[in-house]
């Protein structure tokens, strides 16, 4: 059976932004939303239109939050998509492969 996903409020977004630690003014670049807007929907003052909604799940989701439905254990929630030991190796691949060098093409 397959979870489905909790429908996306202010707070659970200003959640797992704050997990994935991306600053307000980059998700609302990233979903083409003002930041105002986002700063309101995060503050349970306003919503975002569904699209705008949808956009900022996703973005968020490709950052590394999973979100978590109601369940017999809880409320919804967050949590990151990586333990704290697959992200140290993560950052070590990053550095892997020397310097960048200039492209002969």
């Amino acid at each position: 059976m397959r979870e489905t996903r909790p429908p996306l409020v202010g707070k659970l977004a200003l959640a797992a932004r704050s997990l994935v630690e991306v600053p307000r003014a980059h998700a609302a670049l990233a979903v083409a939303v003002d930041e105002d807007d986002l700063a309101a929907f995060e503050d349970g003052i306003r919503e975002l239109d569904p699209d705008a909604t949808l956009r900022l799940l996703h973005y968020l989701e490709e950052c590394g939050a999973v979100f978590l439905p109601e369940g017999k254990e809880g409320g919804i929630g967050v949590r990151l998509r990586f333990n704290a030991r697959d992200v140290r190796a993560l950052n070590r691949l990053e550095g892997e492969g020397g310097p960048v060098g200039k492209d002969d093409v």
